[in-house]
Formats: structure tokens, C-alpha cells, sequence
């Protein structure tokens, strides 16, 4: 009888500590749809905020360097590469804030939400890991080396943030509602009275 009672015993603890550290692991779930409205705000706010191609072209234009270097005196020219680089820098960093946060709603919501694929998820961390890189060096060469010092990895940069914002999307998908179609009367068959 002590060895039934004592295995009962033994039983209903092990149950409560499986329940607790089962508990303990998951992220709470109040707010979650919140933070999924604000990861889709994010990725809007980056992919028509800070990535549209005209902005970035604008911003990194050689031809407003040439225009400056012929037309303008060296102070004018020293003051326009300030300014420039001072607007590089601060593009980088709120591209690089933007994903971050992204980075973040995405690792807290993983967990919650069985619409997103693992595989998808996996892929979505190596590129969140590689543009989040490209941007402190490019935030590096900027500084040091002005705006105009690396066209070719401020394109990777752009294209790296472009993956992470489709995979992103395919991710958040399920936040788009569908639209409905009309109802319409005389497709179902009632008859007018």
C-alpha cells in the first residue's frame, strides 16, 4: 500500500514539474496579434520608407557629386559631402533598426504561430544575420570613407534587405485579410416575390 501511495506520489510531482517547465517556455500569448501588427508595420515602413529605389538612388547619387565637384567651391563641396554622409549613415542606421525590430517580432512570434514554416524561419535568420553585418560595415565605411566609398555593397545591402522583405511578407501572409466577394441574389436562386 506505502508503495502505491509513494508511486502516486512520484507521479503527480513528476506531472506538475512537466507542466511548469512546459509553461515556462512559451512566450505569453496576450499581445501576440499585437506584435504581429507592428512586424507587418515595420516591414511596410521598410519596404515603402527606406527601400523604394528612387530614395536610395537619390540618396547615393554620383551625379549630385560630379554637379558639386565642377560647379561649386571646395567648402560648398566639403559641406555637401557632410551632409551626404550624415544622411548615409543615418539611412543605414534606421534600415539596420528597422530589421532588428523585424528581427525581434519575428523570433518572440515564431514560437506562438504554426502558419510560420521552419525552413522559411531558418532562411529568414541567415539573411536577417547577413544584412544586419552589411549595414554596421557600411555604417563603418561611411564614416570613414564618406558615401560614395561602396556602391557595390551598398547594392548587396539593398538586395539582401529586398530577400528578407519577400520571405518577411510570405511569413506575415496570413495577416492579409481575403476579400470578400458580394453575395449576389440571383446566383443562389431566390426567386423576387
Amino acid at each position: 500500500m506505502i508503495a502505491l501511495i509513494l508511486s502516486v506520489l512520484v507521479g503527480v510531482g513528476l506531472l506538475a514539474a512537466l507542466y511548469f517547465l512546459a509553461r515556462r517556455g512559451h512566450p505569453p500569448v496576450e499581445g501576440s496579434a499585437q506584435k504581429l501588427v507592428e512586424a507587418r508595420q515595420t516591414l511596410d515602413m521598410v519596404q515603402f520608407g527606406l527601400l523604394p529605389t528612387d530614395l536610395v538612388h537619390r540618396i547615393f547619387a554620383t551625379q549630385d557629386l560630379e554637379y558639386v565637384k565642377r560647379a561649386a567651391p571646395p567648402e560648398t563641396q566639403r559641406a555637401f559631402l557632410r551632409e551626404r554622409k550624415r544622411i548615409a549613415i543615418a539611412w543605414v542606421g534606421r534600415l539596420r533598426s528597422a530589421f532588428v525590430r523585424l528581427m525581434r517580432l519575428h523570433r518572440t512570434q515564431a514560437r506562438v504561430y504554426p502558419h510560420l514554416s521552419l525552413q522559411k524561419e531558418i532562411v529568414l535568420a541567415l539573411n536577417f544575420v547577413a544584412l544586419l553585418g552589411i549595414c554596421r560595415v557600411l555604417q563603418v565605411v561611411f564614416l570613414l570613407r564618406g558615401p560614395y566609398a561602396a556602391p557595390r555593397m551598398l547594392g548587396t545591402a539593398t538586395a539582401a534587405a529586398a530577400r528578407v522583405c519577400v520571405i518577411s511578407e510570405e511569413s506575415l501572409a496570413f495577416l492579409k485579410a481575403e476579400p470578400f466577394e458580394p453575395l449576389n441574389d440571383s446566383a443562389h436562386g431566390s426567386a423576387a416575390v
